[in-house]
Parts: structure tokens; C-alpha cells; sequence
């Protein structure tokens, strides 16, 4: 049996990584690993469990192919490690923070993929954005000027991805990302 892909995405500030720590010990129950993705930020970035590194590093990697996927946004670099490919053959679950820009190559990769975006009232994304300090005031603009360009929920939903909105209680939305990908567990 072979693992399923979770692709959760949704724009900067949505609480993808507040999520994935809050649902981190429930999904794991379910032998669901949450991937660590690889990002030319600082691994000292606060909120984000990513591995940091240089752009030049990145670029090494992902010529020696050590990337399952990789994209550009907002002038940084991600990418996931091909590890994934092995976990899901060997039956488990992965979860990955993604791109919503990326999602057509990770489906052409990974047809079978569940892809989850996690909306967020836009009032509330400005204050997240703002809060956590990461960018200036013109790249929380530039951010939410990106994810205008994103912002169509019926355009997702018929294109076969999930909504979760992420406006309020975290622990909400767990329980909701749990239901949608519900209790198989990849090994059994």
C-alpha cells in the first residue's frame, strides 16, 4: 500500500506552520510524517520548522537532485527532500508544506496527491504578517498583493483541493485537517 501526499498550502501567514506544530503529535499517531522543507531563509526564522541555507547550498542540492520538489517564491528557495519518495513507498503517510504556484508540477509528480489550501480572513492574514516580524511593511504588502492572485476558494475547490479555513483557533483547525485526511493509517 502505498502512502498518501498531503500537500497543505495557503499564503504567508495562514498558520501552515502553527498548524502543522499544533497537529504534529496527532498526525504522527496516525504515522503521518510532516516533512521539514529546505529554505535559502535563516533556520533561526522565527515560527518556521525549516532547515536554512544558502542559496548557494540550495542550488547544490537541487542539481544533485536531492530535492522530490523545489520552487521559488518571494525571493527565497524551497525545497522538499526526496526522502518523501520512500516514506510514501513504504506506506506512510507525508504531509508538506507546499506552493499554491507549485501545486500543478507537484500533482504532475504526484497524481494522487490530497491537496489542502488553508484560507484565512484577509484582515487577519495583515496582522499575522505583521506581527511576526519576518518582513518590512512593503513585503507584507508584496505578500498580500501575491496572495490576491491566489484568492479564489471556488477556483481551489473545483480544481479538487480542500478548504480549511484557519481564522481562529488552531486546535479548530486540527481537528478539521484531521477529519478531511481521515484515520487510515498508511500501515495497516
Amino acid at each position: 500500500m502505498s502512502g498518501r501526499l498531503i500537500y497543505l498550502m495557503g499564503p504567508s501567514g495562514s498558520g501552515k506552520d502553527s498548524l502543522l506544530h499544533a497537529a504534529r503529535e496527532r498526525l504522527a499517531e496516525r504515522d503521518c510524517r510532516i516533512v521539514r522543507r529546505v529554505i535559502t531563509r535563516s533556520a533561526e526564522a522565527v515560527g518556521e520548522d525549516a532547515i536554512g541555507v544558502s542559496p548557494a547550498e540550495f542550488a547544490a542540492r537541487e542539481q544533485a537532485g536531492a530535492f522530490a520538489l523545489s520552487w521559488r517564491a518571494n525571493g527565497l528557495a524551497y525545497g522538499i527532500p526526496r526522502q518523501i519518495d520512500d516514506w510514501l513507498a513504504a506506506g506512510q503517510d507525508v504531509l508538506v508544506n507546499g506552493s499554491r504556484a507549485y501545486l500543478p508540477q507537484a500533482r504532475q509528480r504526484y497524481p494522487e496527491l490530497i491537496g489542502v489550501l488553508l484560507v484565512v480572513d484577509a484582515a487577519v492574514l495583515r496582522e499575522r504578517l505583521l506581527r511576526r516580524g519576518r518582513e518590512t511593511p512593503e513585503q507584507v504588502g508584496q505578500r498580500l498583493a501575491r496572495n490576491r492572485l491566489f484568492d479564489s476558494g471556488a477556483a481551489a475547490a473545483a480544481d479538487g483541493v480542500h478548504l480549511l479555513d484557519n481564522s481562529s483557533h488552531v486546535e479548530r483547525t486540527v481537528d478539521r485537517l484531521l477529519a478531511l485526511i481521515g484515520t487510515r493509517r498508511a500501515c495497516a
